[in-house]
């Protein structure tokens, strides 16, 4: 996904055109410009700072698919919890003949229907923010008062070195995190080894990516990250506490 959004960004057209209340297409009308007047009437109640407006932009974005955050969470923590049924199934179903396999599907999906697990809800968060990463990357370099405004130390519309230095960093920590309360992870040393490949391998792609992107789009990452950083820690502890209470009554 990440070397399609590089594609994609990469090969857009209408890069150098700016974006205004004329534009035409649904990709402009839905996405770019509505993004493009909120972070510009947002920056005007702050003397014009379009990096702030940005970082309070983001935060929003992340409130409104909150709802989907929590339900990926309780769905990962469910999927945790039946994981020896799942294992009992596959050992039941070993075999790899059509009507066997059909038949472990469809008692696999049973288990996950009565448990409340969701296998997509996890993806659900991601596909909801790639068009608005896109829509962000337009709207940042479509937007000259944006794409020229210098924000702390950098100017928003080019390329930062220690903005993606910060990404990966608080990548790195968001993973770290939601590793160390994956407990079906840390039972499995196969999943283990990949998730820990995947700990060190996810910061660095992204950090390198963020290095050729504007450094407003390098903040609309760090601030999401630091937000996912904080929602981890107050909704998993929750979520532990209570399963732990749960074991302990049992």
């Amino acid at each position: 996904m990440l070397i399609g959004l590089t594609v994609l960004l990469a090969g857009c057209t209408e890069i150098n055109e700016p974006i205004t209340a004329d534009s035409e297409g649904i990709w402009n009308t839905i996405f770019v410009y509505p993004l493009s007047w909120v972070i510009t009437k947002i920056a005007e109640i702050f003397n014009n700072s379009y990096g702030l407006s940005i970082v309070l932009v983001t935060v929003f974005i992340r409130l409104c698919i909150l709802p989907l955050s929590m339900k990926q969470i309780k769905s990962s923590k469910a999927m945790q919890e039946i994981q020896p049924k799942l294992k009992e199934l596959q050992q039941k179903y070993s075999s790899k003949d059509a009507t066997t396999q059909q038949k472990l599907q469809q008692e696999t999906m049973e288990l996950f229907q009565k448990n409340g697990v969701n296998p997509l809800a996890g993806c659900l968060p991601i596909f909801i923010q790639m068009p608005v990463l896109i829509a962000m990357y337009h709207a940042i370099m479509r937007t000259t008062e944006i794409s020229k405004y210098e924000f702390l130390w950098f100017q928003l519309g080019s390329p930062d070195y220690i903005l993606p230095i910060l990404t990966a960093g608080f990548t790195f920590l968001q993973q770290k995190l939601m590793m160390s309360t994956n407990t079906s992870v840390q039972q499995n040393p196969q999943m283990a080894m990949q998730m820990n490949i995947m700990l060190y391998m996810m910061p660095i792609m992204i950090g390198v990516m963020a290095f050729f992107f504007p450094a407003a789009l390098a903040l609309y990452w760090v601030t999401g990250n630091i937000f996912m950083v904080f929602q981890t820690l107050l909704i998993n502890k929750p979520l532990m506490a209570k399963s732990n209470t749960g074991g302990d009554k049992k």
